[in-house]
């Protein structure tokens, strides 16, 4: 859901703040206001393209930001790109520069525009005049009949993902088989000359701590001498002190209590010197200052670092490097197995892909004439006449008006006596269907797809149909709907009375299971927020200003009112204005 839009700078606005809630929201406002202006931030906010001429005159830049309530599918994304979540919730702004340059962050972090375009699925989805269904594409066709038929994809996700490797490891075991027939010798001295040096990981860093020690035994050997004797040994040291301390801190506690607490700590501090003099004793014993050691040590470290310039910074890095070697010589040794095992891997991934994919084609298509009859009555309810279908065309369908044997595409080939793969562009996670939207507005006109509408005004309306087609069936079928933020521009254009009603009444119905926003010029569908927003155009100092305001139930009726009977409010009006708004409730 989103909280809040703010917008600085940006064409008329010089500082504007909308807050919205759950439900229905609704923009009004005199025409040339900004209602579509918010509209278009938002679009940015969500990765729109952006340009210096949205930046409002006399400014340095524009800024845009907004704050969406996270879902789990925004929070993967920020994953995905390095960036830390902040609680429930996302943070989003966007600085448009006068030069036409610009920044973006996601959480008060640095990001692209790339990102924001990643979460805007997941978070909004706007039907702009601007805009039309541009981010409306075939994956969003797909998601929206999947989640009317209450369909899951997880089965061809799975086995696509299974082919797929295996097709990456077949075609990486083929394209480079002369390279690695070239490269057996040298991988085979590689893995010899790191195998006959028997490396631990670690040993170097080991050998370093010693060679310093032996380098540096006499030092060593003194000072640990003369914090023993200093400690323990001697008269003076401070382990004999801390025994005469001990002695008379006892004798004081023998006549007063409060002291057998201070006697049981000197105790354990001597103790504890005692430890210490033990150690520091019996380290001094065990340094050998051998120059036989010292060199030898020296000749293996040097050993390892020209392993480590030829084949990584650590010895753990080297060791890798050479279990990598092996792998290869054994796939240049093991090839004809490895192959064979590759082809029965891609043979039975594709397989698993096959039916999981032709089930799925199966039960879309049986969904797909249920939303069009469904979407289309929602349509036509709207003061439109339409025909809307919703067409699901198959890998073999495809490939049958191609003239091409679709089955035998997919399946791999033969090259230099293996198995080879023929990728294809229709096998896809969620499956290998082309899904459409297609529409006809007008009686004897062809079936469109939905995104070439030409009517804005068109486009948001069937756009709401759809909508509320697939929530209504979801909500019959107890299924959570999508948290996602729809917003609609001007979806009232062309309609009127009571066209206009049933489209408030359709918004409302939307606005239940997910938050709606949605600009207006009609009283009827004003009447059904569930928070109204007024945005309003002044004039300060000789600039004009834009400011939003959230009305209260006296200020929104006075608005209705407005809308009705023009800039002249009238008893009348604002008794017709109370009458819509307690109807609509």
């Amino acid at each position: 859901m989103l909280i809040e839009l703010r917008a600085e700078n940006y064409a008329v606005i010089d500082h504007a703040i909308a807050l919205f809630g759950p439900g229905l929201n609704l923009l009004t406002g005199e025409t040339g206001a900004g209602k579509s202006i918010l509209v278009d931030a938002l679009t940015l906010l969500m990765g729109g393209k952006a340009s210096a001429d949205m930046v409002r005159h006399g400014a340095e830049k524009a800024v845009l930001a907004c704050v969406f309530e996270s879902t789990s599918g925004a929070e993967a994304v920020l994953e995905q790109n390095g960036i830390d979540a902040e609680g429930e919730e996302i943070i989003l702004r966007r600085e448009i520069l006068a030069n036409g340059k610009g920044r973006t962050f996601v959480n008060n972090q640095p990001a692209t525009v790339a990102v924001l375009r990643q979460l805007a699925p997941e978070l909004a989805l706007v039907h702009a005049q601007t805009e039309t269904l541009a981010s409306f594409d075939e994956a969003q066709q797909r998601h929206l009949l999947d989640r009317f038929a209450g369909l899951t994809t997880d089965a061809t996700e799975e086995a696509h993902a299974r082919w797929r490797a295996a097709q990456a490891r077949l075609d990486d075991l083929l394209k480079g088989e002369q390279d690695r027939l070239r490269m057996v010798d040298l991988w085979t001295y590689q893995r010899k000359e790191i195998e006959d040096a028997h490396l631990d990981a670690g040993e170097d860093d080991a050998l370093e701590t010693e060679k310093r020690v032996l380098a540096n035994a006499e030092k060593l050997y003194a000072a640990a001498m003369s914090a023993f004797e200093q400690l323990y040994e001697g008269g003076s040291s401070a382990e004999a002190a801390l025994r005469a301390a001990l002695r008379n801190v006892e004798e004081l506690a023998r006549y007063d209590a409060r002291f057998t607490e201070a006697a049981q700590q000197l105790a354990g501090a001597r103790a504890t010197i005692s430890d210490i003099g033990a150690m520091l004793r019996d380290y001094a014993e065990g340094i050998n200052a051998s120059p036989e050691r010292l060199a030898e040590i020296e000749d293996r470290l040097a050993h390892l670092d020209r392993l480590k310039r030829k084949y990584g910074k650590t010895v753990a890095v080297v060791i890798a490097f050479g279990e990598e070697v092996g792998r290869k010589l054994a796939e240049v040794e093991d090839r004809d197995e490895i192959l064979k095992q590759l082809r029965k891997e891609i043979e039975e991934a594709a397989t698993a892909y096959r039916k999981a994919a032709t089930a799925l084609t199966g039960e879309r298509k049986a969904a797909a004439s249920r939303l069009a009859r469904q979407t289309e009555a929602q349509i036509n309810s709207l003061a439109m006449k339409v025909r809307f279908e919703v067409a699901v065309l198959s890998c073999e369908e495809r490939c049958a008006l191609k003239g091409s044997d679709c089955t035998r595409a997919q399946r791999p080939a033969k090259l230099d006596g293996a198995l080879a793969p023929e990728a294809n562009s229709s096998w896809t996670p969620a499956g290998w269907d082309e899904i459409a939207f297609l529409i006809s507005t007008n009686p004897g006109e062809p079936l469109k797809p939905l995104t070439e509408i030409a009517s804005g005004g068109e486009l948001s309306r069937a756009m709401l149909a759809l909508k509320v087609a697939v929530e209504e069936h979801s909500a019959r079928s107890s299924k959570k709907p999508t948290p996602r933020t729809l917003v609609f521009d001007e979806i009232d254009i062309g309609i009127g009375g009571r066209a206009a009603e049933a489209v408030g009444q359709k918004l409302k119905a939307l606005g239940r299971g997910q938050q709606v926003l949605c600009v207006t010029h009609l009283p009827q569908i004003a009447a059904f927020a569930d928070q109204h927003l007024a945005v309003e155009k002044r004039e300060d100092r000789g600039r004009t200003k834009t400011q939003i305001r959230t009305l209260d139930d006296a200020a929104r009726t006075r608005e209705v009112a407005r809308m009705l009977s023009g800039a002249k409010v009238t008893d009348t009006s604002l008794q017709h204005a109370a009458q819509m708004i307690a109807a609509s409730r």
